[in-house]
């Protein structure tokens, strides 16, 4: 697994019962179409993607983000930047948890200063920005990444609810 492997995945999920072609999908998430197929083709193998190319494993993805996102692709806060507020700080976590400094993902475009946090791809915050069910789910891997344990349980409330009970996921 990469790290644009879960940006592939949950795209796959925002877009519900849509089935781009891959260069949609690519061009979706600031991808190229070969880097695109390179992650579908190693979800497959990893059991998170069917055979299709489209549909989405929900439980394995859930049970992956739950227990081994935080050890796969670990992440700290750095220094103060501009960008696009991730983790506790992007809906719809900040609707329920308030705390001082924002996390952000560094962002050019950002409106917002506080906690620089790498994105799980580079491409994630203008992704992001044209996607808010996807800005919605990322954030909350963010969450599962860095957060204590309140934000933890409630990232994986809301990823459960939306992955597995399928309830609509709005950013």
């Amino acid at each position: 697994m990469r790290p644009q492997d879960i940006v592939v995945l949950l795209k796959l999920v925002a877009l519900g019962e849509a089935r781009p072609y891959i260069k949609d999908l690519a061009a979706s998430i600031h991808l190229s179409q070969s880097e695109t197929s390179q992650s579908l083709a190693r979800s497959i193998y990893a059991g998170l993607l069917a055979e299709d190319q489209r549909t989405v494993m929900r439980g394995a993805l859930f049970d992956f983000l739950r227990y081994g996102l935080r050890y796969v692709f670990p992440q700290r806060p750095g220094a103060l930047v501009t960008g696009m507020p991730t983790a506790y700080a992007a809906p719809p976590l900040a609707s329920e948890l308030a705390y001082g400094l924002p996390l952000v993902w560094p962002w050019a475009q950002g409106a917002v200063q506080g906690q620089s946090l790498a994105p799980l791809y580079p491409t994630v915050p203008a992704a992001c920005a044209e996607d808010p069910a996807l800005h919605s789910l990322l954030a909350l891997c963010d969450a599962l990444r860095t957060g204590q344990r309140r934000e933890v349980n409630l990232a994986q409330q809301y990823l459960e609810a939306y992955l597995l009970q399928h309830e609509p996921m709005t950013g």
